[in-house]
């Protein structure tokens, strides 16, 4: 396939590499089309590399990934052009943290909306499903990371979307354990539980862990 990556940061790099590592053309995209971080990037990565801006990226991709940090998720989708993103899956892995007063991060936004939320309002006709945002970058791409059973979630209005994306999750990323969590509404939960996992991460001294969802029967 022909992927956009949006973001440049650790995140963008982990699964812009792992995708190329799969065979896919993949292309990072930031705000200038000759971004330092980007032309890194593409010297790494080799042939089905390259960058552009947001738009660029985002008119090659057939699959989009946006990988920017929460505060610069709407600007670089209204960079990238709505005519650019119609109709096509956008996986949302960016978090609504605020680093404004330090650590531990709040966020701006929270209980009663969601920055998935705010995502699909501004972009009606693209398909947002909110997935991997609860986990560290190494563990997104290669879930054998951590021993035993654990859980990713996506959250999404279109079904058909959604099930696209967890069909990806599993025959490319390793993941057994995909949960439908429903609407775009539900990335409230999902991103919320941010707060838990930055304390967690304190706690534990790693980032390599995450949680597996059980129930009776």
């Amino acid at each position: 396939m022909k992927i956009a990556v949006l973001g440049t940061g650790v995140v963008g790099e982990t699964i812009a590499s792992k995708l190329v590592a799969l065979g896919h053309e993949v292309k990072m995209g930031s705000r200038s089309a000759n971004n330092e971080k980007a032309a890194a990037w593409v010297k790494k990565a080799g042939a089905k590399a390259s960058q552009g801006t947001f738009a660029d990226a985002a008119a090659f991709g057939e699959l989009l990934f946006n990988c920017t940090l929460g505060t610069g998720s709407i600007p670089a989708l209204e960079a990238a052009g709505k005519e650019n993103l119609k109709g096509k899956i956008l996986l949302d892995l960016s978090n609504p943290l605020d680093f404004s007063k330090g650590m531990p991060p709040t966020l701006f936004v929270s209980n009663d909306d969601s920055l998935g939320e705010r995502i699909q309002r501004a972009f009606p006709e693209l398909k947002v499903v909110k997935t991997l945002n609860t986990i560290s970058a190494p563990v997104m791409v290669d879930p054998s990371r951590i021993p035993g059973e654990h859980t990713v979630f996506v959250s999404g209005n279109d079904a058909e979307a959604k099930n696209r994306v967890k069909q990806f999750l599993t025959e490319s990323f390793g993941w057994k354990h995909v949960m439908d969590m429903g609407d775009i509404t539900t990335a409230r939960g999902t991103e919320s539980y941010l707060l838990l996992w930055v304390r967690m991460w304190g706690a534990l001294g790693t980032p390599d862990f995450n949680v597996h969802v059980v129930k009776k029967g």
